[in-house]
């Protein structure tokens, strides 16, 4: 059964210096609001033009072949007031005050488009990089979570992940730089240690791993799709693409690129979030598949159908050991897409002072 959501959050203006405005939650057929406590010595200029984000259609239930489906999630996230800052502080040390908070967001970003996905080949575990319309996805997906904070970036070990990572980043108004963390030898971190501090906090570590790594196809790997079921026949063919437990030949099944995604995820990127950083994981459709049939607690049937877009973050929050999906990449911009939660409106809020 189909459902519509649409979210409006309105920032009203400061009632006074000693207390808070509010910012309402607005809910159609499912109406909730709140406000914001008085906290510490702080006082924030609400922003006088307000701003408006929605998200788009809602399904309880079994997720649908070509569209993203949220299943149904209490989305009035709890709120956790920031606790008092001085105005001379940057947007970072808003940020990182914030340790009474238990609410993180997650970010999945599927990598844009490939110089092989541009030629219909399969591709798996070849190192394919983006090609001009993957670039323009990157810096587009950047633009759609540019206010939404990120403390880690976890990609995958393939180039195509890591480009549509750092190109995103570029796009971050809080102007961090994306610096991928080499620990492959003592002599590696040793040559890309930082010494200033003061850089340091200005950086965001990216991990690679080979975990989050795409699928591997074995013997399709750069084998022409369509020529493919051609040979083979476009029922074993879809078979090998789409059940959850066949291999291709000589390949991975879903199942087992499930298992290694979701145990990195569960004993690296899982105790950041736990710990209060905001993650982005930029990977592939079908580590990403996996991921999120760990996060919204999907069947083997209903992952084979789920798709994931090339270059279109998807926003989760973590909270007290659940996960809520915030929005739907319905826009063609960040406005319009995410469902902001209040602390998430409020470190929006203060970056846009930063930035004035």
């Amino acid at each position: 059964m189909f459902w519509w959501g649409y979210w409006i959050f309105r920032m009203a203006a400061a009632l006074s210096n000693q207390s808070m405005g509010s910012l309402q939650l607005l809910g159609w057929g499912n109406d909730a609001s709140g406000s914001l406590k008085k906290f510490g010595n702080l006082s924030l200029r609400f922003i006088s033009r307000g701003f408006a984000v929605h998200v788009g259609f809602f399904r309880k239930g079994t997720c649908g072949s070509n569209q993203h489906v949220i299943h149904g999630s209490n989305f009035n996230a709890s709120v956790v007031d920031p606790i008092s800052v001085s105005p001379h502080n940057d947007v970072d040390s808003f940020h990182s005050s914030q340790a009474a908070s238990t609410e993180t967001a997650l970010i999945l970003l599927r990598h844009g488009e490939s110089l092989w996905n541009e030629r219909n080949l399969f591709t798996g575990c070849v190192d394919v990089a983006l090609n001009g319309r993957g670039i323009e996805e990157a810096i587009e997906a950047g633009k759609r979570i540019s206010y939404i904070p990120v403390d880690m970036i976890y990609t995958s070990a393939l180039i195509r992940a890591k480009m549509t990572a750092m190109l995103a980043m570029i796009q971050q108004h809080h102007r961090k730089v994306p610096i991928i963390v080499h620990n492959e030898s003592e002599q590696t971190k040793t040559w890309s240690r930082i010494y200033s501090e003061e850089t340091k906090n200005l950086s965001i570590p990216v991990i690679t791993a080979g975990q989050l790594n795409e699928r591997m196809y074995g013997e399709l790997q750069g084998l022409n799709k369509q020529v493919t079921a051609e040979r083979y026949g476009k029922e074993l063919v879809q078979e090998w693409r789409r059940s959850f437990d066949i291999c291709p030949p000589s390949g991975e099944s879903l199942e087992m690129c499930s298992h290694r995604a979701v145990v990195y995820f569960k004993e690296n990127i899982e105790p950041q979030l736990q710990l209060g950083k905001h993650v982005m994981v930029a990977a592939h459709a079908n580590s990403l598949r996996s991921i999120i049939m760990y996060l919204e607690r999907l069947t083997s049937q209903e992952v084979i159908n789920l798709e994931i877009s090339t270059g279109i973050p998807l926003l989760y929050i973590y909270e007290e050991g659940k996960y809520m999906r915030r929005g739907s990449p319905v826009g063609p911009t960040e406005v319009g897409v995410y469902a902001y939660t209040k602390s998430l409106a409020l470190y929006r809020q203060k970056l846009d002072e930063m930035l004035q």
